[in-house]
């Protein structure tokens, strides 16, 4: 191991393209998609819209600020920059910390998922296995895990475009639909109206579907390790938020024409019931294979961005001096190896983590993801009303409508989190994200400021 100077630069448009999907499709959209349905109905799929358009104003800001200035810990430093330094060291330890939380439900998750093959292991070991092996490929030069993260997100978007296509197939030809209701666009619309539970129901959909596009600001981490980021980044953040809210908006909206909205997913996941439907015997074991890789990919796009992270915000003193230490390929390996020894906590989790229990996780990682992309919108605001205007001019890529639509956007993301506060189940997830902020508050007065962090 050694101390080099900064990261290296290895990750193409196509790596940093299906990391961000890799992040973004995953538990969200396989198993919490169920209960946006359940909270909203067949409006559920203007919840994803509307989420994915302010998902998708987040990237420009993002973007923006990272074609600008590409910097290892990404919105950490524009935050620390623009907002102040309390301002970053909060937006950085909450970056990590959502990571940490998905990522701990999703280790969980991947135990389940062998569980089903091999239901005489115990759950703890595939959990191990899984962090070590994960923590070993974010050990190697960056470019390998480049390459993992892309077949990775291949899978699961073959997968979701089969899923589509079979659920096409049997809305125009009926094949193999179970008696008991009819396919179609009626489905929609037959169950209760399109918006079953009215406004209110869309509102609470949007702690799950908010959770769902979370993950997909990992595009930003990727600024100091793509080849041009300058090319590869706008490439990226244009392309991956439709695609993704494509996916979501595609598959369940096929997913509500097949079947009435009060039944997805009473009998498991939704998407078995779309292979199901085909009275494909395989579809069990198919979609087992499909959330394995959904989880990994995940895994793998989380301990990499938060690794990145950690190791900007030591660069800036406000995380421990041993995260700048790189190996030989320019990998921060303290980070990782850090990141996977908290993951180990999911271990302990096999024994007593209950299924109810991922709405609150859901919850609290929405907290998190919703606090970060805050503060990238509010660092985006304030660079842009500082910036002269013959240099704003020449930003080679600026948000589109500026300034309303950042405003706008900035105002959706502080309502989504009086919502997690307004409705009683996922209230917890807003003392938590207030507990944190003010835990990492005291930290920094007690320990950062005092010891002087590195000015940006």
């Amino acid at each position: 191991m050694q101390n080099t100077s900064q990261l290296k630069r290895g990750l193409s448009v196509r790596h940093i393209r299906f990391m961000a999907l890799g992040s973004a499709i995953g538990t969200g959209l396989f198993y919490g998609s169920a209960g946006a349905i359940q909270a909203a109905g067949p409006a559920v799929l203007l919840a994803y819209i509307i989420g994915g358009a302010a998902v998708f104003m987040v990237m420009r800001a993002l973007g923006e600020m990272a074609v600008h200035n590409p910097v290892p810990g990404s919105f950490s430093h524009y935050a620390s920059h623009y907002l102040g330094p309390l301002a970053g060291f909060l937006t950085g330890w909450t970056y990590v910390f959502e990571m940490l939380v998905v990522c701990l439900a999703d280790v969980t998750a991947f135990g389940l998922y062998m569980k089903f093959w091999f239901p005489h292991v115990e759950q703890w070991i595939w959990v191990l296995g899984i962090v070590l092996f994960i923590g070993a490929i974010n050990l190697c030069n960056v470019k390998v895990f480049g390459e993992m993260e892309f077949w990775l997100s291949i899978i699961k978007v073959v997968a979701i475009i089969a899923m589509i296509v079979a659920g096409l197939y049997i809305m125009m030809f009926g094949f193999g639909q179970e008696a008991g209701h009819a396919a179609g666009l009626s489905n929609l619309w037959e169950h209760g109206g399109f918006m079953p539970n009215g406004i209110a129901g869309i509102i609470a959909s949007f702690t799950v579907v908010m959770f769902a596009f979370g993950g997909i600001e990992v595009i930003g981490i990727t600024a100091s390790e793509a080849k041009n980021p300058a090319y590869s980044i706008p490439r990226a953040i244009n392309a991956v938020p439709v695609r993704i809210l494509l996916f979501y908006v595609l598959t369940l909206f096929v997913l509500m024409c097949i079947y009435p909205w009060d039944q997805v997913g009473q009998n498991g996941s939704p998407f078995v019931q779309i292979f199901s439907s085909l009275h494909f015997d395989y579809a069990a074991h198919v979609l087992n294979i499909v959330v394995i890789t959904a989880a990994i990919s995940a895994i793998n796009s989380d301990i990499f961005g938060a690794g990145r992270m950690m190791y900007g915000m030591a660069q800036k003193k406000q995380a421990p001096s041993a995260f700048t230490e790189l190996t030989k390929h320019g990998v921060p390996w303290v980070t990782v190896l850090a990141m996977s020894g908290v993951l180990l906590i999911g271990v302990a989790l096999n024994y007593w983590l209950p299924e109810e229990i991922f709405l609150i996780i859901a919850s609290i990682a929405t907290f998190a993801t919703v606090w970060v992309w805050l503060m990238i919108l509010l660092s985006q605001y304030i660079m842009r009303r500082k910036m002269p205007a013959e240099e704003a001019r020449q930003l080679k890529f600026p948000v589109p409508f500026w300034p309303i639509a950042p405003a706008l956007t900035i105002a959706f993301m502080a309502f989504i989190i009086v919502v997690l506060g307004y409705f009683p189940h996922t209230r917890v997830a807003l003392y938590v994200g207030i507990g944190w902020i003010a835990l990492l508050t005291v930290s920094y007065f007690l320990w950062v400021k005092k010891s002087g962090e590195k000015k940006v």
